[in-house]
C-alpha cells in the first residue's frame, strides 16, 4: 500500500504532488520508480524510529534528483559553488549526492540542512549521521525494487535497528567495491570506521 504524506511546508515550499512532478521531470521512469520506492521505505523507517515523516518523504523524493545530470553540469556546479576541488576527480556516484544537494537547493528551493545533508550522505554515509541521514541511506539500499544477495537480511535488520542497518549496508557496500577492485571514496572509509569497525 502506497503511503502519502501531507506536507505542512516545513521542508519544501509546496505540496508533495508538486515535488513529485518536478522530480519526475528530471529522471527516467526507472529512476523515478526507484525514488518512489525509497520514499515508501523512508516513511516506514521514520515511523519505526519516531521521526518526522514529512522530512523523510522530502529527502527521499529528492535524493536522486540530480542523478541523471551530465558530468559537465556537475563540474560546472563544483567550480561555481567553490566546492572541494577534489570532487572533480570523482564521478556521478559521488556527485549526485554531494553536488546534487546544491542543485536541489537552487532548483527546488529546499534550504533545510537536514534534508540537504541526507542527500549529501546517502551514497557513502558519513562518520556522524543524523537520524534522517541514516533513514535515507538505508531506505535507498532496501527499497522494494532492490534485488541483490543480502537485501532480505538488510530489510530484517532495518526493521529492528536503524544504526545496525547502516553498519550492515556500509560493510556490504565496501566488500562489493573491494571485490570489484573499485576505487573507494575516502568518506566511505570514515563511515566504515565509525559504524562497522570495533
Amino acid at each position: 500500500m502506497t503511503q502519502t504524506v501531507e506536507y505542512q511546508k516545513h521542508y519544501y515550499p509546496g505540496t508533495r504532488e508538486e515535488l513529485v512532478a518536478k522530480v519526475k521531470a528530471q529522471v527516467s521512469q526507472k529512476r523515478f520508480d526507484h525514488i518512489l520506492g525509497v520514499e515508501q521505505a523512508a516513511i516506514e523507517l521514520a515511523k519505526a524510529n519516531n521521526f518526522d515523516v514529512e522530512a523523510a518523504s522530502v529527502a527521499a523524493l529528492v535524493h536522486d534528483y540530480a542523478k541523471e545530470r551530465s558530468a559537465e553540469e556537475f563540474c560546472n556546479v563544483i567550480k561555481a559553488k567553490g566546492l572541494a576541488p577534489d570532487l572533480l576527480n570523482w564521478n556521478n556516484f559521488i556527485w549526485h549526492g554531494v553536488v546534487g544537494a546544491e542543485i536541489i537547493k537552487d532548483e527546488l528551493k529546499i534550504t533545510d540542512d537536514t534534508i540537504l545533508n541526507a542527500v549529501r550522505h546517502h551514497t557513502v554515509g558519513a562518520p556522524q549521521m543524523s537520524t534522517l541521514d541514516q533513514i535515507v541511506y538505508v531506505a535507498d539500499f532496501i527499497e522494494a525494487g532492490r534485488d541483490f544477495p543480502g537485501v532480505s537480511e538488510a530489510r530484517e535488520i532495518a526493521a529492528k535497528d536503524l544504526t545496525a542497518a547502516v553498519s550492515f549496508e556500509t560493510k556490504h557496500t565496501l566488500l562489493y567495491l573491494l571485490n570489484g577492485n573499485k576505487t573507494i571514496y575516502p568518506a566511505a572509509i570514515l563511515t566504515y570506521n565509525a559504524y562497522v569497525a570495533k
